[in-house]
């Protein structure tokens, strides 16, 4: 079913002298298979039970009256995921043979495959059926993808409401199964004790959310160690509408716009503030389709914050520190005596004028032990990266604005999201990409880095052994003996 047409993305694969590993293509699950293996897994209640509660199989918010959305608050859901129009493509998306037969028309000589239905999956409330889904989902995806691992690699979903959980599966998947990418649940959803008892439709919106880096209900060290047993990269691409801002309840674009990014920092910087990077120096993870615009404003933020709130800096703003004399002084001088006396009274709020704080509140960077700026960029760059899509010029920023400040780059990695309405036309994946050698936001050594040298860098720094078997061992292997 290839194309006989040569597409462009083809031409320019020709012209260039390296592989292209796409880090974020997805499937569409064809259901009527995929729930036999649900079935398989959780029985045949699994099925129903997984229709009713995952809001990407059937959004209840079309059957609703304008009046019933306002009044429950109802997030307006997206109507499309994936091209329609473009039969091919479709078909490309829910068969695999066709995909991997495609590959070459895409400019694309390696992809790794992310589910679409199976999102749902990762957040389900019902811990039964999380589980039970999640299992069905990668026996699905390992066995459907399993004849075509020289040129696509499937992806395993781990849940995470649990540590316990999460090792299960990895074990399973990864340990069992020889997926060899796995993408965790990049939040977890958790009631508030207190609305404990309070009528659903309340409950619901009584949450919060845990980034499993600080301030966590469970300790997920045994996650980070079990992904580095296992020579895992993890991946999170866990989407953010549906809570914080983007809860528009008639307009999806609103909530769309920048949710994945809304998604990944809190978890990063959960990550880093926790201490994980220091504690566990090897552990790598990728951000999926939220660009790297965002990681530039962290990494910056991190550093401008370090120099003005570090242990020693943060003594500019010690309420000890005040004179109270010289500033009843002033007062008097500029004011009145009456207002200077005011000063004794108590009536001064903690907010302007400070109140005490036990030493051991003060460092609030202890778990990653900053001492100097340069621990910030030891414990961010090398253990962080960040997928960006072909037409997602933030790109740029990783390889140009950072070095400003640390004279290094970010870690970017492309990701075409295949089957996804990003790319209405999968012969277009590369061609997307190199508009931005053509337009001047990356030199050919950027893209060098972006398409080939960074997604094979994150995967075998834990797993050297990744790319064996693959159309592009070879090339790989050059690379990291250069």
């Amino acid at each position: 079913m290839a194309s006989k047409v040569r597409t462009k993305s083809a031409t320019i694969r020709e012209r260039l002298n390296h592989p292209i590993v796409d880090s974020d293509g997805h499937a569409s699950e064809f259901e009527p298979i995929m729930f036999d293996y649900l079935r398989d897994v959780g029985g045949s209640g699994a099925v129903e039970r997984f229709k009713k509660m995952s809001h990407f199989y059937k959004p209840t918010w079309f059957d609703m009256s304008a009046e019933e959305r306002r009044e429950k608050r109802v997030t307006r859901p997206h109507w499309w995921v994936h091209p329609i129009k473009n039969t091919l493509d479709r078909a490309t998306s829910s068969l695999p043979r066709l995909m991997y037969e495609r590959l070459d028309e895409m400019g694309l000589d390696f992809t790794m495959v992310y589910p679409s239905l199976g999102f749902g999956a990762l957040h389900l409330p019902d811990d039964e059926l999380r589980s039970v889904a999640c299992r069905a989902f990668n026996n699905f995806h390992a066995e459907v993808y399993a004849e075509f691992s020289d040129r696509i690699t499937p992806t395993a979903i781990i849940p995470m409401h649990t540590p316990k959980e999460a090792i299960a599966e990895l074990e399973h998947s990864v340990g069992e199964l020889g997926m060899k990418v796995a993408m965790l649940a990049g939040y977890a959803t958790r009631p508030l004790p207190a609305a404990a008892g309070a009528p659903p439709e309340v409950a619901k919106h009584a949450t919060w959310l845990d980034f499993f880096g600080i301030d966590s209900e469970y300790d997920y060290d045994p996650v980070w160690e079990k992904c580095i047993e296992l020579k895992i990269a993890p991946t999170f691409h866990s989407v953010g509408v549906n809570w914080g801002s983007r809860r528009s309840i008639s307009n999806f674009m609103y909530n769309h716009i920048g949710h994945f990014a809304a998604a990944a920092e809190p978890l990063c910087k959960a990550l880093f503030f926790g201490g994980v990077t220091r504690r566990y120096p090897q552990f790598r993870c990728t951000f999926l389709e939220g660009g790297v615009g965002w990681a530039c404003t962290l990494l910056n933020d991190l550093h401008g914050h370090w120099q003005k709130h570090n242990l020693e800096t943060i003594e500019h703003c010690n309420p000890a520190a005040l004179n109270l004399p010289a500033m009843k002084n002033l007062f008097e001088r500029y004011g009145s005596a009456e207002l200077a006396a005011r000063l004794d009274d108590g009536d001064r709020s903690a907010l302007l004028w400070g109140y005490d704080v036990p030493v051991e509140y003060r460092d609030e960077w202890s778990a990653c032990e900053i001492e100097r700026a340069e621990d910030i960029r030891d414990l961010f760059v090398p253990n962080f990266y960040f997928g960006c899509e072909g037409d997602d010029r933030s790109v740029g920023w990783a390889f140009d604005q950072v070095a400003s400040m640390f004279g290094t780059e970010l870690n970017a990695v492309y990701g075409s999201d295949i089957s996804h309405f990003d790319l209405p036309d999968m012969r277009d994946a590369l061609q997307e990409a190199w508009e931005m050698v053509e337009d001047g936001v990356l030199t050919e050594d950027q893209f060098y880095k972006f398409v080939f040298a960074n997604p094979v860098k994150i995967k075998t720094e834990l797993n050297p052994d990744f790319f064996k078997d693959t159309v592009v061992e070879s090339a790989v292997d050059t690379l990291m003996k250069a």
